[in-house]
């Protein structure tokens, strides 16, 4: 089954059992998915990396406005924002713990013989590469910062 069949079956789930915040959460998705369709020199054809970099960008948006709402003191609005990314991140690939990230990172470093700093830009490549809908950016970051200082 294909992403936009399973968002279609659980948008129809989710009007049945009358819960927005999954609903608003899917319409997000299948709308993100038409938009990548449609868009020029598309092919119409979503691969699983379109897929997870579609994902990946949605949750990444609702955690940040997460947290702009928390620090405007809204945690009513921030909980909705967190839900939804708790909801998209349901069809994202299983998450991988720091510690196996940094044992990635730590792979890739010794790979490549990076020394320092200047070779953060070689290991953040191959890094989000390999670790590209397991972690996000911001955490392979700090580790490969935390690994080559």
């Amino acid at each position: 089954m294909t992403l936009s069949e399973n968002i279609d079956n659980k948008i129809k789930e989710a009007m049945k059992n009358k819960d927005s915040v999954s609903l608003e959460s899917l319409r997000a998705i299948k709308s993100s998915i038409l938009i990548f369709n449609t868009k020029k020199g598309g092919s119409g054809d979503l691969s699983k990396n379109d897929e997870i970099q579609i994902l990946s960008k949605l949750v990444k948006q609702r955690k940040e406005s997460a947290d702009i709402y928390l620090s405007q003191n809204r945690p009513e609005l921030a909980k909705i924002e967190s839900d939804q990314a708790d909801i998209i991140k349901q069809f994202l690939p299983e998450q991988l713990t720091e510690i196996e990230i940094e044992k990635i990172v730590s792979e890739i470093i010794s790979k490549i013989n990076a020394s320092g700093m200047k070779d953060m830009g070689k290991v953040m490549g191959l890094a989000t590469k390999e670790l590209s809908g397991k972690a996000d950016g911001k955490t392979i970051s700090q580790i490969v910062r935390k690994n080559l200082s």
